[in-house]
């Protein structure tokens, strides 16, 4: 996949204020830092700055931190969701995983990484969806994978 620099002028840009109104993630666990739709509910990049400040790396491990696969999945989700959430249509909708297809662990992610978390959405409806994502360090894919998920209201219980 192309990097930012080498793809055309984003549609529209969701800085870390414009995240948190599409999704309800929060510290510890909101791990998108922006979010740039290249083509409206189909595509998207977000990026993650990994710093040593991040939680896990207390416990993932110890003299030797690296971001756990299953973090970098979810921060490929959690870009999935702006991209679909921030559309008014979609306000106050939460999505639940609903499968894991094909998930790889290419590239260890370690602290002074910058996540590129390339999104296409495969199918998007009212109550499901499915997206194909890439995690890249610096061109280089970290890991990649395939999910579903089941699109709720917030209030559902």
């Amino acid at each position: 996949m192309e990097t930012l620099e080498q793809q055309a002028v984003p549609v529209r840009r969701l800085d870390v204020l414009k995240i948190m109104e599409a999704i309800p993630h929060r510290f510890p666990f909101l791990l998108v830092d922006r979010v740039d739709i290249m083509e409206e509910g189909k595509k998207a990049i977000g990026r993650k700055c990994v710093t040593i400040n991040e939680p896990f790396f207390q416990g993932h491990f110890p003299g030797f931190p690296i971001m756990p696969g299953v973090l970098i999945v979810e921060a490929l989700a959690q870009t999935a969701c702006a991209l679909m959430f921030s559309r008014d249509e979609m306000k106050g909708k939460l999505a639940f995983f609903m499968g894991l297809e094909e998930i790889k662990f290419r590239k260890p992610v370690v602290p002074g990484d910058v996540l590129e978390l390339h999104i296409e959405m495969i199918r998007s409806g009212s109550r499901a969806g499915k997206a194909k994502g890439i995690a890249q360090v610096n061109g280089e894919v970290a890991t990649e994978g395939v999910f579903s998920f089941a699109i709720t209201d917030r209030t559902a219980k």
